[in-house]
């Protein structure tokens, strides 16, 4: 049987090929948001929140800390030739999904759900050292408060807090990338199967 185009047909048609683009675009974004997140607990817990930049891509204010691993993270993204897999996956969408055939199914939906959910599990496992550290920190440092009332918490406790945080955030910062280049093959795969 004939399908008759009609202009409905090809608004309905680029609409759903907008949506698949937004859909893919969102699901990869959630690997660079986990790391925006991270960098957001880390820069909370070493007190930098308030160092913020204006991210180009975004326009969006983000403390210094989630700029930098989102900065690290788009040259560890060239490294493992990501933008290589981005063009190979419209080019296999092209051929598995013709133009305005792509569908939203419930399934996509629970792909999209699962990998927000997904960002902040990851976000706060990749910040959790320096959560962990920083806490036991704080701790440690009521504990001589308790003991030591002379001591002056603004003066030493901070810095220290701040140096040993930054010593965590540097040992662990090439293990976040590997995580990130991980999760960022996990949301390519979740691609593949629209």
């Amino acid at each position: 049987e004939e399908v008759e185009y009609t202009n409905a047909t090809y608004a309905v048609a680029v609409l759903m090929e907008l949506f698949f683009a937004f859909t893919a675009g969102l699901i990869l974004k959630f690997v660079f948001a986990a790391l925006q997140y991270a960098g957001e607990q880390i820069a909370f817990v070493m007190g930098f929140s308030m160092a913020t930049t204006i991210d180009p891509t975004t326009s969006v204010s983000m403390p210094i800390i989630s700029q930098f691993l989102n900065s690290l993270a788009l040259l560890i993204f060239l490294l493992f030739d990501g933008h290589h897999l981005i063009l190979l996956f419209m080019s296999a969408s092209l051929s598995a999904l013709p133009l305005g055939t792509f569908i939203f199914h419930d399934g996509l939906f629970y792909a999209i759900m699962e990998s927000m959910m997904h960002l902040f599990v990851v976000g706060f496992s990749m910040a959790f050292p320096i959560i962990a550290l920083s806490l036991l920190g704080d701790i440690v440092f009521g504990m001589i408060m308790k003991t030591m009332p002379a001591f002056n918490l603004l003066v030493i406790g901070f810095p220290a807090k701040i140096i040993v945080a930054f010593g965590v955030f540097v040992a662990i910062i090439g293990s976040m990338m590997i995580v990130f280049e991980k999760e960022f093959m996990l949301a390519y795969n979740i691609l593949e199967t629209f």
